[in-house]
């Protein structure tokens, strides 16, 4: 690998250790401000679904009464767009721009489609898992099932984010492979231990703002102020003359200007396949949509999803592009050749180019960005898994009357274990040779398998237990044969290199996606449909008794209740509006984003004109600025009334006046009487529109 260090170590330790530990001080800082001002209580629920009831932008750190109409979606927006920008969305977008031009940026960005519809479909099932609902349908063989299945999505996505960001710290800083492994994840820990998912959706706010503006200024130095580009034109006429010395196999004319591409359209199938598994199977992705209320959830996918859109899109479109349209240029770091391909899959690209950009603070740019990418996401995925083993591992197998406290203390457990544990298993990663681009393209043939069964869980009634247990695993089985005989066929021999190329990739994860599409069916009626009846789904799951955490503040109301009657009966009525809106907006997204807008440009074979090209980056730039006016501006304005209601609750604390008591939704399992429980212990009605 080419060595660059553009930084010195001292400055990669004081961004790594030094800006992470002190934004980690800043989310502790706010959540004892909660605990302090706002008397909220980190209980079980808070912890790993944020007390189901995230707000706006900064009312979410003060936990405001609201009912479930209150849709607050900004901050869902927000939340949702910074957990889907991993180290890949800004490494591997940006490596397919270099391979493989204009079309490798678009092909990443158009999968944001397919999670618009995930937040309608969950919130109002009493659940904090999707791994809950596939047990109260199908009993402990599925759940154990697809407990190994979200594990190991997990797994897979945090390896990427370590992987990723620590290749790129030591690219830029000569800081040990290794030593970057364990020091990204220190920082993370801390502020998600005291703050839960609320404190990931908190670092979620302010980081996906930032990596937009980041992108951004990448975006104007490449095409408006550098010396070395400059210009639109400039950037084009470089990249034409690239096609002409450095063709692309299999892109049309060989250029780096076209939609139509070969192994661009490989990758795309690639990718897709990958996506459905992280949004059906990561349990980080269901978490967010569980915190919030019906209406929220689905307008701050939508919005989140295509928020999210512009981030790779832009990033690679500029970056990538800028990478290939450098190479002759001697502030290229690898000048005059192209990077070598392990530093391309390792991520690498992108470093590269704001150096070439900016030098020194290029890097300290890149560095900071890609922290803020696997700060965020890293924190959705370790409340993910400690949900997981709290929720799914303890308290459903070893100890199912376990206390609130208990469950929370254990998840504080899995966070720091897991931590280590996926520290440790990155760096063998690195001293085998799997980098980045191996792990994201490999892991639709792991997981993938398990979509199509986990997908007919939640829409169908008829998939029976048999289908829902032996498809993922015979489709897993499959897609390993697949993968691994493709290669063996093409090159003779089963190595890294080998398995890590586009055919075999693609086979695999063809197969396992596409194969429980025999396997259900043949199942199912093989065996017998059966039939589920959803309405038994609120008496399967059972909800957590938290109220041992009133004891921590006398001033704390807690309403413990589930809906009932016509509350619930309307709920349900909200949830299929929501569930028809979902359907057709991912189905309006993926016509538009996977067929109308790509598929007549490929088939057209048209190649990218100068005023074109222009109009494709500033198509780009737009659509970030949208997006930070989404997750960024829209928040805070949706929330001007409630953050000024309780800035003066606390200038009247800060004055000695009596604060009014806060409520707080905890629900636990109880009969329908038992509704209010005061801090004395007494029953009283619970007030007019206060959020259950």
């Amino acid at each position: 690998m080419h060595k660059m260090a553009a930084l010195t170590q001292a400055q990669g330790y004081g961004i790594v250790v030094g800006l992470g530990l002190g934004f980690a001080f800043l989310i502790m800082l706010i959540s004892w401000f909660l605990k302090k001002y706002a008397h909220e209580v980190q209980t079980s629920e808070e912890f790993n679904t944020a007390g189901r009831s995230v707000k706006s932008t900064l009312e979410a750190l003060f936990h405001l009464n609201a009912n479930f109409r209150d849709a607050r979606t900004g901050l869902i927006a927000a939340a949702v767009c910074s957990s889907w920008t991993w180290a890949a969305t800004l490494l591997q977008s940006t490596a397919t721009g270099y391979r493989y031009g204009v079309s490798g940026p678009f092909w990443y960005a158009s999968g944001a489609n397919l999670n618009s519809n995930i937040g309608s479909r969950l919130t109002p099932r009493n659940t904090t898992r999707y791994l809950e609902l596939i047990r109260a349908r199908y009993g402990t063989g599925a759940h154990i099932t697809y407990l190994v299945f979200a594990t190991f999505t997990n797994i897979l996505v945090t390896l990427m984010l370590l992987t990723g960001g620590s290749a790129v710290v030591n690219y830029l800083t000569g800081i040990p492979t290794a030593a970057a492994c364990f020091l990204i994840p220190i920082p993370v820990i801390l502020f998600t231990v005291f703050g839960g998912l609320k404190a990931t959706i908190m670092s979620d706010y302010t980081h996906s703002a930032l990596v937009l503006i980041f992108i951004l200024v990448f975006t104007f130095k490449i095409y408006v102020t550098s010396p070395a580009l400059g210009s639109f034109r400039a950037v084009w006429e470089l990249l034409v003359q690239a096609s002409k010395d450095m063709p692309v196999d299999g892109n049309e004319q060989g250029s780096y200007l076209t939609m139509r591409s070969r192994d661009g359209g490989v990758f795309f199938v690639i990718n897709i396949v990958g996506n459905f598994g992280t949004v059906f199977l990561d349990q980080g992705y269901w978490q967010k949509a569980i915190s919030s209320n019906i209406g929220a959830a689905l307008n701050g996918y939508v919005l989140g999803g295509i928020s999210w859109f512009s981030i790779p899109f832009l990033c690679a479109t500029s970056m990538g592009l800028a990478g290939v349209a450098l190479q002759h240029n001697p502030a290229w770091p690898a000048f005059p050749n192209r990077l070598p391909e392990a530093d391309v899959s390792a991520g690498l690209v992108l470093p590269n180019v704001a150096v070439a950009l900016m030098g020194q603070q290029g890097a300290l740019i890149a560095l900071v960005l890609l922290f803020l990418a696997v700060s965020s996401a890293f924190s959705s995925e370790l409340v993910a898994v400690s949900s997981i083993f709290t929720y799914d591992v303890y308290r459903t197998y070893i100890n199912p009357k376990a206390s609130g406290r208990r469950l929370r203390n254990l998840s504080h457990i899995a966070v720091v274990g897991f931590s280590f544990f996926i520290a440790g298993f990155s760096v063998g990663l690195w001293y085998i040779g799997i980098s980045l681009g191996y792990l994201y393209l490999m892991m639709g043939v792991v997981i993938s398998s398990a979509v199509l069964p986990a997908a007919c869980t939640m829409l169908s009634t008829k998939q029976n237990k048999a289908a829902v247990i032996a498809s993922p695993i015979l489709g897993t089985i499959c897609s390993f044969i697949g993968w691994f005989v493709t290669a063996y066929k093409k090159y003779g021999v089963i190595n890294v290199e080998t398995t890590g190329s586009n055919d075999p990739m693609l086979v695999g994860n063809l197969v396992a996606l596409l194969s429980p599409i025999v396997f259900i069916p043949v199942f199912t009626f093989a065996l017998g449909p059966q039939n589920y009846d959803w309405s038994t789904m609120r008496t399967e799951i059972h909800l957590v008794d938290d109220s041992e955490f009133l004891k921590e503040d006398a001033n704390i109301r807690t309403i413990q209740r589930e809906a009932e009657g016509e509350e619930y009966e309307e709920m349900q009525r909200m949830l299929k509006r929501k569930s028809i809106i979902a359907k057709v907006i991912a189905s309006a997204l993926t016509i538009c984003l996977l067929l109308l807008w790509p598929i007549p440009m490929y088939g057209s074979r048209y190649v990218f004109s100068e005023r074109f090209f222009a109009g494709w980056v500033v198509v780009g730039i737009i659509w970030a600025f949208v997006a930070l006016g989404i997750t960024g501006v829209y928040p805070l304005w949706e929330g001007r009334h409630s953050m000024a209601r309780v800035w003066k609750g606390f200038f009247s604390t800060m004055f000695g006046r009596t604060a009014a008591p806060i409520t707080h939704g905890v629900p636990r399992e109880h009969s329908a009487s038992d509704i209010v429980i005061d801090e004395k212990g007494g029953n009283m009605t619970p007030p007019k529109g206060v959020a259950v």
